[in-house]
């Protein structure tokens, strides 16, 4: 038996890092081999080797994408592979690095003088000249050093010069020199250092002696990871993953949705006192309804058209998406009309900021005014003269249809909407099913949004009653992840079943799907309806949030019922052999 010590990484740090670790660890416990797996990812180092542990290790795996320490690995054999090729051909991959035992390589030592890769951001309120004065600074210094470096500007006219996934992935030290909010998600695991954009400016070499000396190490993460880690990750890893207008329709979803949930929540407590307890002028229910269905509610599509365009324009985008959505509001176009003008504003707002060019002295006009004025012109015109009245029109037109759907209709519509959300659980389809319901809650059609937040509530809670009813089904590991994704599944967060799916999508996926389908269908002909857009099982103690409140709780409990039976069905008992493979060691 050899003792192997291994790194994961990939260069989003999520996915594929903790599904090579564990192709890795269940591979190497068959082959009768004690593995020890640090995984590196966005949010940190998980299980981080020992000194002791790498001494006393054989062999060094390094599964990796990116560049990681391994100095500390000298003397070592080290063998190098991808985290795809440790996922594919992780039995070969084991059987090459055990190959190589005899064949130690010394690694290099670092020096803190050796050549670094930084990024760096610079970005001033403005956006203008210190901007880019910042960023030449910063390059002029690090050239000089014989470091490789890359800086993305944030300006008024949006980011230039982006950094790429595989830019920060390699970069050994991260500089913002900003006066503006810089969002630093994505430097995980890296060294960053945080200053002015005039620091920069008038003495860059110190700044970046001072990131060497002073920057801290982002995201550090716990030690432990429960389901709602690789939840996390598997949200993270998706959001990295979208492009073009998929990309674009989400960002402005995520910050839509603050205000849907907040609006439809307060409009479901103005339903405790009475369903029209809100039209008595100057009572709580009236401030209530003004609050959630008066203002959050006015605002969504605003917010969605503004931030479609800010996700395609960056900041030229917003100023003509907000006022686009909003003249969706004024002209009834609702949410449909929120996502045209949403697009269409950002890249309106694309091609101007690319296409006109000004002279030096004049090109801080261009963010201030030139580019919202014509722009928001544009963008009002078409929505009034060409867009507005037709999308209106279809608008109206569906919710009349959805309105008036017989059984047979409604419960097609419940099986529809209800299968998209577990089929992918939180990727694109079942965002397109939660959206579409979400959008029509400004029009007063409730019935879809309770079909949706049933459906995506029972794929972890068919799970997580599976992983009780049938252990000799489930490994140790995903027994112990049931309680959460019960918690996930009541709390209506339909990720908490990828976990399970990821293990076993060619019996997972199908049972989930089916039992989201039923309870969708139930939903609908039970003539359920949802006035809050979000919150799971908690929602439902709010007196009149739901209509037919014992036939909504019958569907989701006939859902998950369905989704265990399957599960029982499909998934056969495991093996003495892969039960002790896959057993959690003791601490």
């Amino acid at each position: 038996m050899s003792r192997i010590v291994a790194v994961t990484a990939c260069p989003t740090g999520i996915a594929h890092t903790h599904m090579a670790a564990e192709a890795l660890k269940e591979t190497a416990a068959l082959k009768g081999h004690s593995i020890r797996i640090e995984r590196q990812s966005a949010q940190g180092t998980d299980d981080a080797l020992t000194a002791e542990e790498i001494a006393q290790a054989d062999l060094v795996l390094l599964a990796t994408d990116i560049a990681t320490d391994e100095a500390r690995f000298a003397g070592k054999p080290v063998f190098r592979t991808s985290t795809s090729e440790a996922l594919r051909k992780t039995g070969e991959v084991l059987d090459a690095a055990l190959g190589i035992q005899e064949e130690p390589q010394e690694m290099p030592n670092e020096t803190p003088n050796a050549a670094l890769k930084v990024v760096a951001i610079t970005s001033c309120p403005t956006g203008i000249a210190h901007t880019f004065m910042a960023a030449d600074a910063l390059k002029k210094a690090a050239e000089k050093r014989g470091w490789e470096i890359a800086v993305e500007t944030q300006g008024s006219v949006g980011s230039q010069n982006a950094l790429t996934e595989e830019q920060v992935a390699n970069a050994d030290l991260v500089v913002i020199a900003a006066d503006t909010h810089v969002d630093t998600g994505r430097f995980g695991g890296k060294k960053v250092y945080a200053t002015s954009v005039g620091a920069a400016v008038k003495g860059a070499n110190t700044v970046l002696d001072e990131a060497v000396a002073h920057g801290q190490v982002q995201g550090a993460a716990a030690s432990g990871k429960g389901l709602a880690d690789e939840v996390s990750q598997a949200k993270a890893a998706r959001a990295a993953q979208r492009s073009g207008p998929y990309k674009h329709l989400l960002t402005g979803v995520s910050y839509m949705l603050p205000l849907v949930v907040a609006g439809g929540l307060l409009i479901a407590l103005s339903f405790v006192f009475g369903i029209k307890a809100f039209e008595e002028e100057g009572t709580l229910p009236a401030a209530l309804m003004a609050i959630g269905g008066g203002a959050a509610f006015k605002l969504m599509v605003p917010v969605l058209a503004g931030y479609i365009a800010f996700s395609i324009a960056d900041r030229p985008g917003l100023t003509p998406g907000l006022i686009g959505g909003m003249l969706a509001v004024n002209l009834g176009s609702g949410f449909l009309g929120g996502i045209v003008a949403g697009f269409l504003a950002g890249y309106v707002a694309l091609w101007l900021r690319d296409n006109i060019h000004l002279p030096k002295n004049l090109e801080g006009l261009k963010p201030v005014l030139i580019l919202p004025l014509l722009s928001t012109l544009i963008v009002g015109l078409v929505m009034v003269y060409i867009i507005g009245a037709p999308v209106a029109a279809l608008l109206t037109a569906m919710t009349e249809f959805l309105q008036g759907l017989g059984t047979t209709n409604a419960v097609l519509l419940g099986l529809i909407l209800g299968g998209m959300m577990a089929v992918d659980m939180g990727g694109p389809i079942n965002k397109a099913a939660y959206t579409f319901a979400v959008g029509l809650l400004t029009s007063e059609t409730y019935a879809p949004m309770a079909a949706v937040m049933a459906a995506g509530m029972t794929p972890p809670l068919g799970l997580a009653l599976a992983t009780l009813i049938g252990k000799n089904r489930f490994t140790e590991e995903e027994r112990e992840a049931g309680g959460a994704a019960a918690v996930l599944g009541l709390s209506f967060i339909t990720e908490g079943a990828i976990p399970f799916a990821a293990k076993d999508p060619a019996r997972v996926i199908p049972s989930i799907i089916v039992g989201s389908a039923v309870t969708g269908a139930l939903s609908m002909i039970l003539g359920c309806e949802l006035v809050a857009p979000h919150g799971g099982v908690f929602v439902l103690a709010i007196p009149n949030a739901v209509v037919n409140l014992a036939g909504y709780a019958a569907a989701i409990v006939i859902g998950t019922l369905i989704t265990t039976a399957m599960l029982m069905v499909l998934k056969k008992p495991l093996s003495d052999a892969e039960v002790d493979a896959t057993a959690v060691p003791a601490e």
